[in-house]
């Protein structure tokens, strides 16, 4: 390609080529490559709006239309030739539409920027990534509520500080995760919502002359309205950033996940086991078995969260309306959004891999006197103690079972009347794990009859979402 060829789109002023280093800083091709297939149908759609509005002939839109099929096509085939020399993707279409139409394909451009447009492909392309994400987080909740509803009674303990604290169940405690992934989908879609205005029409940064139909575009782009101002409609990247907020947060949920799974598969806790299919050997030792995709998808947060960061530094300090600092705006974000999606992938096999060591989880229930709590409801309930009172006689019972070596289930009675001579035997019926999570029967409680409620709720809510997607 000769430097008249590389600058034939912007060069009318230009009489040298722009330096090879500038040539390699400057060009997005590389990766923005991906969006051929938004920026394709945004010029289709601007294409159908300027013959509608008088600006350019039918015919010239019918040759147009024709030729930017046929370049989906080679794009799909793998057979379509891009080239650095012509920077982006937008040209990169615009000069092979021009080799196969004429001079049609410089019609196209009528009445519109490479400022609006990337920032209509990458509306499109965000907004695509946010409903393929509603669809996996869909998956991965419907995953863990069918777990959760076959492990509904499956007692486990619960922790605070990782300390033993009360018994729960694991059905409970995978729900727990359903509700997480079910806030992180309505940030996608809060955001969605913010996102779904048509920047196409806005030009470089102050509107046009022409006579185009904005709302024609937007519509055919199936957003909801165009943007209502030109000078954020090209420099607007909230859209990106909330989306890369929401998916860092949901990050943030598969790692926490992802952490009691890796703890939950040693030989210490050895509540959970994962096959072969989800875990990797070592070089050296024959019986190890790792956990890597947990591991992995508990690192991923790390990319995600700094992609969000990067780019709110990039825009920090950009003064209205597009500065080429934007460029930086993709890249980050599309490692961020397919670290994500492989995260939640990942997460989703695992969940139907898992299987818990019920047995294992049951006898730690009972470990670090996790039903104390249970011993001063007693107190409060039958014996109409105050509460401070049946914490500290509870705590003083706590202390003669530890000293003794026992756990309270365990503890004699009369051990227990020399503390507090009020209680009698009836108090052994709380001190039981399985009687500790039956009691837990207040909405959003641990209570196995809930829990399989809750469970059922949301599966019945999903299995339309999921058998649709």
């Amino acid at each position: 390609m000769t430097e008249k060829d590389a600058n034939q789109m912007w060069g009318g002023r230009f009489q040298m080529s722009p330096a090879e280093i500038m040539e390699v800083i400057n060009a997005s091709i590389d990766f923005d490559k991906r969006m051929a297939r938004e920026d394709i149908a945004g010029s289709r759609a601007h294409a159908e709006m300027l013959a509608a509005s008088g600006i350019i002939t039918q015919d010239d839109r019918a040759a147009i239309d024709k030729g930017l099929v046929q370049i989906q096509s080679e794009i799909e085939a793998g057979t379509f030739q891009y080239s650095r020399a012509l920077e982006d993707v937008h040209m990169n279409i615009e000069a092979r539409l021009k080799e196969i139409v004429g001079e049609a394909a410089g019609r196209l451009h009528t009445a519109r920027s490479r400022n609006d447009q990337v920032a209509t492909d990458f509306r499109l392309y965000v907004r695509a990534q946010i409903d393929e994400f509603d669809a996996a987080l869909a998956k991965l909740q419907f995953a863990l509520a069918k777990k959760a509803l076959v492990n509904a009674a499956t007692v486990m303990p619960g922790f605070t500080h990782l300390q033993p604290a009360q018994p729960v169940t694991f059905g409970h405690h995978l729900l727990a995760y359903v509700e997480m992934f079910g806030r992180d989908r309505g940030r996608f879609q809060d955001a969605r919502k913010r996102l779904n205005e048509c920047p196409l029409g806005a030009a470089a940064l102050a509107g046009t002359s022409f006579p185009i139909d904005r709302e024609k575009t937007a519509k055919a782009l199936g957003f909801d309205r165009p943007t209502a101002n030109s000078l954020d409609s090209v420099s607007d990247r909230d859209f990106v950033i909330e989306t890369l907020a929401a998916a860092s947060l949901c990050a943030v949920h598969i790692s926490r996940f992802s952490e009691e799974i890796v703890l939950w598969v040693t030989p210490q806790f050895g509540f959970l086991k994962l096959s072969d299919r989800f875990t990797t050997g070592s070089s050296i030792m024959p019986q190890k078995r790792n956990p890597d995709a947990a591991e992995l998808c508990r690192a991923k947060v790390g990319r995600i969260a700094g992609a969000m960061q990067s780019l709110m530094m990039v825009i920090k300090g950009l003064p209205l309306a597009y500065s080429k600092d934007m460029q930086e705006d993709k890249e980050v974000a599309f490692d961020a959004l397919d670290s994500l999606r492989v995260a939640v992938s990942a997460l989703s096999g695992m969940v139907d891999d898992m299987e818990p060591v019920a047995e294992n989880m049951q006898k730690a229930a009972g470990y670090g006197f996790s039903t104390a709590t249970d011993l001063a409801d007693w107190l409060v309930r039958e014996l109409k103690m105050p509460f401070r009172q049946a914490h500290h006689v509870t705590g003083s019972i706590v202390a003669a079972a530890e000293k003794r070596g026992v756990d309270l289930g365990e503890l004699p009675l009369k051990a227990m009347q020399e503390v507090e001579p009020s209680i009698n035997d009836s108090v052994f019926s709380v001190l039981s794990v399985e009687n500790s999570v039956a009691s837990r029967t207040s909405y959003g409680g641990t209570a196995p009859h809930n829990v399989e409620k809750m469970a059922k709720r949301w599966i019945a809510q999903l299995d339309s979402e999921v058998a649709g997607g």
